[in-house]
């Protein structure tokens, strides 16, 4: 992963100082030893010329991880986002699919960092450069409500909160169903 980095979009500004954020720029891949990448990808039973390989599995979480951006992720790998996801859904892809959410928790990570690295810096209220006049902001904190939205702080994992109780019916479900194929 770390010896070819992922394609970068062509600047469209002058100067890189034009450049929107931080945020629109792709950090370094993580290295081939990263623990992020460690994981059982998807094995097609019958592999065509258009797998999604677990080379390319691997190499699309680590482009997500380092843009946090799923559609790009995808275009770095050349398939398409529907592709994806439906390997994400496939049994035997559940590896793919904690590997491609700890992805996205890096990515929202580092969106966390250029929001705090705007709020120390000033942000883009006012820059005559950029012409966002603000704007980036707005979009940036509703971007991270929308993201943050999804986690879960197991402190917090107790009788009565939505997700401890989805949890408890799927495997209240499940143990039903043992129940019943083994009586």
């Amino acid at each position: 992963m770390s010896g070819s980095p992922p394609p970068s979009p062509v600047p469209t500004r002058k100067i890189a100082r034009q450049a929107t954020s931080a945020a629109a720029h792709v950090s370094p891949l993580p290295e081939d030893d990263d623990p992020l990448l460690a994981f059982a990808p998807y094995l097609h039973k019958q592999p065509r010329r258009n797998s999604i390989t677990p080379d390319l599995q691997r190499r699309f979480v680590a482009v997500l991880a380092a843009s946090g951006i799923v559609k790009q992720a995808a275009r770095s790998i050349g398939r398409s986002i529907e592709a994806l996801y439906k390997l994400r859904a496939r049994p035997g892809a559940e590896g793919f699919a904690a590997a491609w959410d700890a992805a996205l928790r890096h990515g929202t990570e580092r969106l966390e960092d250029c929001a705090l690295e705007r709020a120390l810096k000033g942000g883009f209220d006012d820059d005559p450069v950029s012409g966002w006049g603000g704007r980036g902001n707005g979009l940036l904190i509703y971007l991270l409500n929308l993201r943050g939205a999804f986690r879960v702080d197991e402190r917090d994992l107790r009788p009565g909160h939505p997700v401890y109780e989805k949890i408890r019916r799927e495997v209240l479900d499940e143990q039903r169903e043992r129940e019943r194929g083994t009586s």
